[in-house]
């Protein structure tokens, strides 16, 4: 069949897309990655072109993806069980790595146990809807990732309460209109929040579930997806619990894919709601696992992570976040400020944005910026992703780019 009917439908909403400012167009393909040498960080190039350009928008906050040691452990683990799984994991899928990582990854977070998921976006759909009865009331910051409103959306609660970002007034407020109608809460919040870089209070947050947990009959549960901070953030690592000096969270879901530099997402907890979830989680049960060789590579990262290695990492990254922020404010720039090497630059103007934007790239970076309508009026933004194999001198580039824009827009 030709499809003319619903292909004119479906180019009317992709154009209407476009028209909104939503659209995400054509992806950039990076045809090669360079290492870092001669006092440089990674240089990137793109399909197409002969530029090399420095990446301000990725994940790999500690540079773990192009580490050598890395590289050789998938490759060991490739030639050693092939190159993928060959079925989903209670079928013969499960690997030798999948569970050392898994045993790994329990033991740095001080839980009992831990799962491994193709994604931290299954994880997080697989553990909230599993986790969500119709008697549970879910409960969320309303700047949390796309994953957890998804996953708020499949499952079907008793009741769904949403508060302001980081209102923690509002977070009890929703526990008291919960308490006495639900048996369950689960409180549902990142942390870090990805386009700003800022935190949750978690040790507010679990010292509020703490406070309303009696008046629920199967507790207030608190399930925080700290993709962003698990191996960027804290002294060694373990993310916003660490630096809040937060109680341990009852359900902790992170990613392989970020600092770890591989791929795939994991949730820990105790061991008997790990348990519950490989009996119950779609994404787990039906979908094949990361390859055995990505899981060894996770693993040597992990423990690259915990070590004295690791900690010289997260303090040159925080030393190389802090150049950059102290840089765009002698520029004259407003930043989001904090220890987290997401720096949001505001610029609070979807044409200056995109101008911006546009200005980096064609001087060799490559950034992220959010217009409206993907933000509200007035908080466009840069999101600078600062990295741990960035060069002090890759820094000053970026400075000195961004302090030419500046010169233009505010020309004295």
């Amino acid at each position: 069949m030709p499809l003319d009917r619903l292909t004119r439908v479906l180019g009317d909403q992709v154009a209407e897309l476009e028209r909104k400012g939503t659209a995400k167009g054509a992806e950039p393909v990076v045809d090669e990655v360079l290492p870092p040498a001669d006092g440089r960080g990674p240089r990137v190039r793109l399909e197409g072109g002969d530029r090399l350009y420095i990446r301000m928008n990725s994940n790999s906050y500690l540079g773990m993806s192009l580490r050598e040691q890395v590289v050789e452990a998938e490759e060991v683990a490739a030639r050693r069980y092939g190159t993928g799984p060959g079925a989903v994991r209670f079928i013969s899928g499960t690997y030798a790595s999948h569970v050392a990582l898994e045993r790994g990854l329990a033991a740095f977070h001080g839980r009992e146990e831990a799962m491994i998921f193709s994604s931290a976006y299954a994880a997080v759909l697989s553990t909230i809807v599993p986790l969500t009865t119709d008697r549970t009331v879910l409960i969320s910051d309303e700047l949390n990732h796309n994953c957890i409103i998804n996953a708020m959306r499949l499952a079907r609660p008793l009741d769904k309460a949403v508060y302001r970002h980081l209102d923690m007034k509002g977070l009890e407020s929703a526990l008291e209109a919960a308490a006495g109608r639900a048996s369950r809460a689960l409180v549902v919040t990142d942390g870090i929040f990805s386009m700003r870089g800022d935190h949750a209070p978690l040790d507010v947050i679990m010292e509020i579930a703490q406070q309303f947990d009696d008046r629920f009959e199967e507790n207030v549960v608190v399930v925080v997806d700290d993709s962003h901070g698990v191996g960027a953030f804290g002294r060694t690592g373990r993310g916003t619990e660490e630096y809040t000096n937060a109680r341990t969270c009852d359900v902790l879901i992170a990613t392989l894919g970020k600092a770890l530099g591989v791929n795939g997402g994991y949730v820990a907890s105790n061991g008997q709601l790990i348990r519950f979830l490989r009996e119950t989680s779609m994404m787990y049960i039906y979908s094949n696992p990361v390859t055995a060789a990505e899981a060894s590579a996770a693993l040597y990262a992990l423990e690259m992570l915990d070590s004295k290695q690791g900690l010289a990492l997260l303090e040159r990254l925080r030393a190389l976040t802090q150049r950059f922020e102290k840089g765009l404010v002698e520029l004259g720039f407003e930043v989001i400020a904090g220890e987290h090497p997401v720096v949001p630059l505001m610029v609070r103007d979807t044409e200056r944005t995109r101008a911006l934007v546009r200005h980096l790239r064609e001087n060799g970076v490559l950034a992220t910026g959010l217009t409206y309508p993907v933000v509200p009026h007035g908080d466009e933004e840069i999101r600078f992703q600062v990295n741990a194999d960035h060069s002090e001198a890759d820094i000053d580039e970026v400075l000195n780019v961004l302090g030419r824009s500046a010169q233009e827009m505010h020309p004295r």
